[in-house]
C-alpha cells in the first residue's frame, strides 16, 4: 500500500521554513543597509561639526545631541543583526557539557531571555513614551523619540528570533519561548517575594543562569534586571529602559564605531598588508623571525583597528598560512597569533579604555598613554617568550636596506591612521570621538584611493555597525545592573572587605586581580569592565593607587582572559578561522600566557611601589 498523506502534511511545513528564510534574508539585508546609512549619517555629522567649528569658527549647537541620539538608533537596528554572531556574546560552553538531547531545551530556555529582554524594550519603551514629555532644546524634537528607537528594537529582536527559529524547523520551541517569556512578563509584576536578601543578590543569580544557558550576555543582563522587581528591586520597567538608554547615550561611545570601521576599511582595502610587509622587513631575519613579525605587526596595526578580534581574525587569515609553511605547528602558529592580538585592546586606540571611561569617568587621553606603557611591556614578555620558546624553523634572509626603505614608505598610509588618533588626541585639537571620526575618513579615502569596489565598503560599515550596536547595547543593558548594584552599596562592601584585609595598596591590587581573574573566566571583557570597574576603583583609591594605573591594570587583567578557558574569545575566534581545535591552541598557548602574567605582575609592582 502507498502511502501518500505525508508529503501532503509536510508540504505546509516546508512552504513555513522556506518563506520564513527568505523573509529573514530580506529583513537582515535591510536592517543592514539601514545600520550602515545610519554609521554613515553619523560620520557626516561629526565631520561636519570638525569642518565647521576649524573653517568657519563655528558650530552645529545640536550636533553632540543628534550623534547620541543617531547611535541609538543605530544600536536599535543593528542589535538584531548579532543575535546568531558571536557579538551576541554567548558564553555556550556549559550547554556543550551536556548531553547532546538536552542542548534544544538549553536553547529553548535561553531564547526565554531573549523574548523577555525584547518584551521589556518594546512595552517598556512604549511606556516611556506615553509617560515623557518635554522637547530637546537642541534639536527641537520630542525627547520621547530617542526612546521610541530601542522599543522599535525590541520588537525587531523578537521578529528577526522568530524567523530565524522558524526558518531552522524549531517553529514549535520558539512558540513556546515567547509564552513562557510573556507568562513572565506580565506574571512578574504581580508578585511580590518578600526576603531579607538584597534584590541585587537575584540579579546576578539570574544573570548568571542565562550565562549558563547560553543566553546573549545583554538579554541576560535586561531579564535580571526585570525579575529583581519582584524580589525588591527599587527599578521599574520604564526605569529599567530609561537608564538603558541614558547608558549608551554618551557621545564618546560614538568613537566605537568609528575606530571598528577605520579597521576595517584599512583590511579590506589591503593597506594592513603593508604593515605586515613592513614587520618583516624589519624583524624577519631574526630567530623565530615569522612569528616576531606577527607580533610587531599586531603592535602597529594596534593602533588602526582597536579590536582585538579583529587583528586575531586579520592575523590568523594572514600569518596562519605562512606560520605553518615556515616549519611552525599549526597550534603554537595560532597561539602566537591569540596571544599577540591581546594587545589591541591595549595599545591606543583601545574599545576597552574607550569602555572603562565611560562606566568610571578616568580621562580616555590619560588611559590611552598608560595603554602606551603596558603594551610596549607585554610585547617585550612576548618577544621573549616567542624567542625561546620557537626552534627548528625557517629564517627568512636579511632584507637589504633597500627593502626595508620601501617597506617603510609604503607603510606610511596605514601609520598616518595612528598619528591622526594619538596626536589628536593628546595635544587636545580634537575630542576622542572626532579623532576617531577622523580616523574613519582618513581609511575612507585609502579605500577610494586603492579603488574599492562600493560593495567591499558597504559591506565595511555594515560590519562596523552591526559590531557597535551589540556593544551598544552591552554597554546599556550593564546600566541598570550598575545601578542596582550601586544601591546595595557593593562597592562599599568590597571597600570595607579591603579594609579588613589591612587596606594597603597591596591589599587592594591582589584582591582586584583575584576578582577579575574569577570575572574574566565567564564574562566578556566589556562587561566585567561595566560592572566592576566602578566597584573596584574606589576602594583603588581610597588605598592611594592612581586610578589611571588602576584602569590599566584592570583592562591588562581581563584582555588576558582572552586566552583563557572556557570563554577564550581570542582562542576561538582563530580557530574558526585557521580550524586548529581550540583544546589545541590552549594548551600551545600557556607559555605566551604566562609572558603577559609576568608583565601583569611588573604593572601591579609598580603601582604598589610608587
Amino acid at each position: 500500500m502507498t502511502v501518500t498523506s505525508s508529503p501532503t502534511l509536510a508540504q505546509p511545513a516546508v512552504s513555513v521554513r522556506g518563506l520564513a528564510t527568505r523573509a529573514l534574508k530580506i529583513i537582515e539585508a535591510g536592517l543592514g543597509y539601514a545600520a550602515a546609512a545610519l554609521l554613515a549619517v553619523l560620520l557626516a555629522v561629526v565631520l561636519t561639526n570638525v569642518t565647521l567649528r576649524y573653517v568657519f569658527a563655528t558650530g552645529f549647537i545640536g550636533a553632540e545631541d543628534l550623534g547620541i541620539w543617531l547611535h541609538v538608533a543605530l544600536i536599535a537596528v543593528g542589535a538584531p543583526l548579532s543575535l546568531k554572531s558571536a557579538l551576541a556574546m554567548r558564553l555556550d560552553v556549559f550547554v556543550r557539557l551536556l548531553p547532546e538531547r538536552l542542548h534544544p531545551t538549553a536553547e529553548g530556555l535561553a531564547d526565554v531571555f531573549s523574548v523577555l529582554a525584547a518584551f521589556i524594550l518594546l512595552f517598556g519603551g512604549s511606556e516611556i513614551i506615553s509617560l515623557l514629555g518635554g522637547i530637546s532644546p537642541t534639536l527641537g524634537l520630542p525627547e520621547w523619540v530617542r526612546f521610541a528607537f530601542l522599543g522599535i528594537g525590541g520588537g525587531l529582536i523578537l521578529l528577526v528570533l522568530s524567523l530565524q527559529r522558524i526558518a531552522e524547523g524549531k517553529a514549535i520551541a520558539i512558540l513556546l519561548s515567547i509564552g513562557v517569556g510573556a507568562a513572565l512578563y506580565f506574571g512578574l509584576p504581580q508578585l511580590f517575594i518578600d526576603t531579607r536578601l538584597p534584590p541585587s543578590l537575584f540579579l546576578a543569580l539570574i544573570a548568571g543562569l542565562g550565562l549558563v544557558l547560553a543566553a546573549p550576555l545583554a538579554h541576560a543582563f535586561l531579564a535580571a534586571a526585570y525579575v529583581a522587581i519582584a524580589f525588591g528591586s527599587t527599578l521599574p520597567e520604564p526605569a529599567i529602559v530609561s537608564s538603558t538608554v541614558t547608558g549608551m547615550s554618551k557621545f564618546l561611545l560614538l568613537a566605537i564605531p568609528f575606530f571598528l570601521l577605520a579597521g576595517g576599511l584599512l583590511t579590506t582595502s589591503g593597506v594592513a598588508n603593508q604593515l605586515v610587509r613592513f614587520a618583516a622587513a624589519m624583524v624577519g631575519h631574526r630567530r623565530a623571525g615569522l612569528a616576531q613579525t606577527t607580533l610587531l605587526t599586531s603592535v602597529l596595526f594596534s593602533g588602526a583597528s582597536g579590536s582585538s578580534v579583529a587583528n586575531a581574525a586579520f592575523g590568523a587569515s594572514t600569518f596562519q598560512p605562512e606560520l605553518v609553511k615556515h616549519g611552525y605547528p599549526p597550534a603554537q602558529a595560532g597561539a602566537i597569533i591569540a596571544a599577540t592580538s591581546v594587545l589591541d585592546n591595549i595599545i591606543p586606540p583601545s574599545i576597552a579604555f574607550l569602555i572603562l571611561a565611560t562606566a568610571t569617568n578616568l580621562s580616555v587621553g590619560s588611559l590611552l598613554v598608560g595603554g602606551f606603557f603596558a603594551g610596549g611591556l607585554m610585547a617585550i614578555c612576548l618577544a621573549v617568550a616567542i624567542h625561546y620558546t620557537v626552534r627548528d624553523v625557517e629564517t627568512r634572509p636579511r632584507a637589504p636596506a633597500r627593502e626595508r626603505w620601501q617597506a617603510a614608505v609604503a607603510a606610511i598610509p596605514a601609520f598616518g591612521l595612528g598619528v591622526i588618533v594619538v596626536v589628536g588626541i593628546r595635544i587636545g585639537i580634537v575630542t576622542t570621538t572626532e579623532a576617531a571620526a577622523l580616523a574613519a575618513l582618513y581609511t575612507l579615502l585609502l579605500a577610494f584611493g586603492m579603488r574599492l569596489g562600493g560593495g567591499r565598503i558597504l559591506a565595511s560599515f555594515t560590519q562596523a555597525a552591526t559590531e557597535a550596536a551589540a556593544i551598544g547595547l552591552l554597554i546599556g543593558t550593564a546600566g541598570p545592573f550598575a545601578f542596582l548594584l550601586a544601591v546595595d552599596n557593593v562597592s562599599g562592601l568590597v571597600s570595607n572587605f579591603v579594609t579588613v584585609l589591612g587596606g594597603s595598596a597591596f591589599a587592594v591590587i591582589m584582591l582586584a586581580n583575584v576578582i577579575l581573574f574569577a570575572v574574566g573566566l565567564v564574562l566578556d571583557i566589556g562587561a566585567a569592565i561595566l560592572l566592576f570597574g566602578p566597584i573596584l576603583l574606589p576602594a583603588a583609591v581610597a588605598a592611594g593607587i592612581d586610578p589611571i594605573h588602576f584602569g590599566v591594570i584592570l583592562v591588562v587583567n581581563l584582555m588576558i582572559h582572552g586566552l583563557t578557558p572556557p570563554l577564550g574569545m581570542l582562542i576561538f575566534v582563530v580557530s574558526g578561522v585557521t580550524r586548529v581545535p581550540a583544546t589545541a591552541l590552549f594548551r600551545a598557548v600557556v607559555p605566551y600566557l604566562l609572558s603577559l602574567l609576568v608583565s601583569l605582575g611588573v604593572l601591579c609592582a609598580w603601582a604598589i611601589i610608587f
